[in-house]
């Protein structure tokens, strides 16, 4: 059998007892290391769980499947995933590969960005499609997910917006001459994605009608930094206000929201960057 098993979002102990039941059991386990990462390391996952874990990175899952399946249709294999392994990544392209190869597999299934996102105050049935915000470049500044965020404001759906994550990547110039050389790893911050939102904001500006714009640098955010660990942050207010707001280290996730109910301004005002502002849409959602 070919176990996905979740890990949720916080440390080692974050494990179910079904999930480390299966990683002591299993003759191989695998940690994937290239989508998300936890607050602890490798080391700290294996002290735990009592086994060494083999890392698999993006070649390996995508490329060299074979020698992660070796083995499953006689014993079983663990392939351990951060948070839920269907949740925010989800890797339906090997449970494919497994079935085509004639291995069964289950998923074990643990807390991911996609739930825990609830810890904010903003009520989970009120978000709209997610969308991913990528770092940008000299020569690459993509805005599709604009309008994703345009559709969700239209409805009045909040927007989770999973920041982009740079692991084992190679130059331009390295990937070209053949080289196995990696930049060393980057996890986007609220800050720079509120940033980027912004500077998508003043480019429609200048194009499009502004009434029509879907958010503003007034627009009201969360930024969020390691759900789920004991390190915990989140910062509420303006677009421009999470632009230049410090959660620390990874990783990080930006909410865009939409309508608001009294109770989820009340939450967010618990940790409002100025809670002035949210005084001043209570008043106004009362009058309303």
């Amino acid at each position: 059998m070919l176990y996905f098993v979740g890990l949720g979002l916080g440390d080692a102990k974050d494990i179910t007892v079904k999930g480390l039941e299966v990683v002591r059991g299993a003759k191989r386990v695998y940690l994937e290391a290239y989508t998300s990462i936890l607050t602890v390391g490798k080391e700290c996952l294996e002290e735990f769980y009592g086994r060494n874990l083999i890392l698999a990175d993006r070649d390996m899952v995508e490329q060299q499947s074979d020698e992660l399946f070796r083995d499953a249709k006689t014993e079983d294999i663990a392939f351990l995933v951060v948070g839920d392994p269907f949740g925010a990544t989800t890797h339906t392209d090997l449970a494919l590969r497994a079935k085509q190869e004639g291995i069964e597999y289950r998923v074990i299934h643990n807390a991911s960005i996609m739930n825990a996102i609830g810890c904010c105050g903003l009520q989970l049935y009120n978000y709209g499609e997610t969308i991913s915000i990528v770092f940008w470049t000299d020569t690459w500044t993509p805005d599709s997910y604009y309008d994703k965020i345009e559709r969700n404001r239209g409805m009045g759906l909040h927007t989770l917006c999973l920041l982009d994550i740079k692991v084992k990547e190679q130059s331009i110039e390295n990937m070209m001459r053949g080289r196995k050389i990696y930049e060393p790893p980057r996890y986007m911050t609220v800050s720079q994605a509120a940033s980027q939102l912004i500077k998508i904001v003043e480019r429609k500006r200048t194009s499009e009608n502004q009434e029509k714009l879907a958010l503003s640098e007034d627009t009201i955010c969360v930024g969020v930094a390691r759900v789920g660990s004991e390190s915990q942050q989140m910062a509420a207010g303006t677009l421009q206000q999470l632009a230049t707001v410090d959660l620390g280290g990874p990783l990080h996730s930006l909410i865009i929201t939409g309508h608001m109910h009294p109770i989820e301004l009340e939450m967010l005002k618990l940790v409002a960057v100025e809670p002035a502002v949210f005084d001043r849409l209570l008043e106004e959602a009362e009058k309303r």
